[in-house]
């Protein structure tokens, strides 16, 4: 099933990190090409957040009806036709409306291999071929990093955007000849009313009310919002402005920090399946590294410029900030199975409502501060849009934290 089912979501998930993370390398050039403000280039970052955020819903009640064959293959070629129109697009609207489409075309990149997945394996085996999966997912951003980098004077970001559509429709070819459909239940049907798209809704509706859901879900959105944020888009101005990074020195931090990503998505997906079989609470990966993250981004808005600590600081935060679909996870197995992409869509609209609201906000601060001579923005806007982040996964932990406690004075 790893070749069937993991691989090619794995690969649809590479087009989702793409998507998000090539604004870091052509982000620079846009602002300079189409005289993009701050505030212009942290919406139109933002606006596929939005997007991927408005879709989660839905989508969650499409995976779990469909399967993530059918869905996957349909958003692949609305991943495409986002592509195409930004590399057509001649100015900021147009760049809107392909991020929009492009929102919805990755949206469901990370939720239908944890569907998949939880159809498809036994439930001790989820989160560690779910860490692979992220692993080769994380991949996408790699290739949008050096390489990018690399081909931009050749290509320029129109080429680039060309390119990422052709490898969206090859994705959506692989899916739909390879990924199974979802498996069905075996025996007759079992008694009751028969399943409708209102019934699934208002599933959804109990999910969302769920005390369960509340309690923990919001903190692990957290969890992932940092790498949403930064590695969407602001990392590459934050190398430029505050370590005093050319390009391509820029984009060998980010080809680094995604080669950790995949590692630390290796890394906590096995920490997770192994601290469930000792016994340990399923939240103790995420704690651990919401707050190491908060100490790492301590450390940035101390303003570092030695290349060393500034290398060794992102890819720390890379190898924690990867164990988002951890948390992700464990509150999916809080449900029934057949819920998991209502479940898994939920936290994500969290994540990326959350992701939207941050991303543009560090936009706002940053233009709080007079541009610099060398047209970027002032170091400290960026140690305060970081205070902003750390503060918020920081009480994040602390709620998950306070939350197994809880729980393990219940069990005893």
């Amino acid at each position: 099933m790893l070749v069937r089912v993991t691989f090619p979501l794995s690969a649809a998930n590479c087009l989702n990190q793409s998507a998000r993370t090539v604004m870091a390398i052509v982000g620079p050039v846009l602002a300079v090409e189409l005289g993009l403000s701050a505030v212009e280039l942290g919406v139109l970052a933002a606006c596929l957040f939005a997007a991927y955020a408005a879709t989660q819903l839905p989508l969650g009640v499409a995976l779990d009806a469909f399967g993530a064959r059918r869905v996957q293959t349909v958003l692949m070629l609305v991943t495409a036709a986002g592509f195409a129109i930004f590399a057509l697009s001649p100015g900021f609207t147009g760049l809107v409306v392909a991020r929009i489409l492009l929102g919805v075309g990755i949206s469901a990149g990370l939720m239908a291999v944890i569907k998949a997945h939880t159809d498809w394996f036994e439930r001790g085996r989820v989160a560690r071929v779910t860490g692979l999966a992220t692993a080769i997912g994380a991949l996408g951003s790699t290739l949008t990093t050096s390489p990018v980098q690399a081909v931009l004077p050749a290509l320029g970001w129109r080429g680039v955007f060309w390119l990422l559509c052709l490898v969206a429709l090859g994705v959506a070819a692989w899916i739909f000849l390879s990924v199974p459909d979802k498996p069905s239940a075996s025996g007759p049907p079992a008694a009751g009313p028969a399943r409708t798209l209102r019934g699934d809704i208002a599933l959804s509706g109990r999910i969302l009310a769920s005390r369960a859901f509340w309690r923990l879900a919001p903190a692990v959105a957290t969890l992932s919002m940092f790498n949403f944020v930064y590695l969407g888009l602001w990392a590459g101005p934050w190398l430029r402005d505050v370590a005093g990074m050319d390009g391509p020195a820029r984009a060998g931090v980010l080809f680094l920090f995604t080669f950790a990503m995949v590692a630390g998505s290796v890394l906590t997906g096995s920490a997770a399946s192994r601290a469930s079989t000792v016994g340990l609470p399923p939240f103790v990966v995420p704690v651990v590294c919401l707050a190491g993250l908060v100490l790492l981004q301590a450390g940035l808005m101390l303003q570092p410029g030695q290349p060393s600590v500034v290398l060794g600081l992102w890819l720390a935060i890379a190898v924690l900030g990867a164990a988002g679909p951890v948390g992700y996870v464990a509150v999916c197995q809080m449900f029934p199975p057949e819920q998991t992409g209502r479940v898994s869509t939920a936290v994500n609209t969290l994540t990326l409502g959350l992701a939207f609201l941050v991303q543009a906000a560090i936009g706002w601060i940053l233009e709080l501060w007079p541009r610099t001579a060398s047209d970027g923005w002032d170091p400290d806007g960026y140690s305060w849009a970081l205070a902003l982040t750390a503060v918020l996964q920081a009480l994040a932990a602390l709620v998950l934290a306070n939350a197994q406690r809880r729980r393990r004075a219940v069990s005893t």
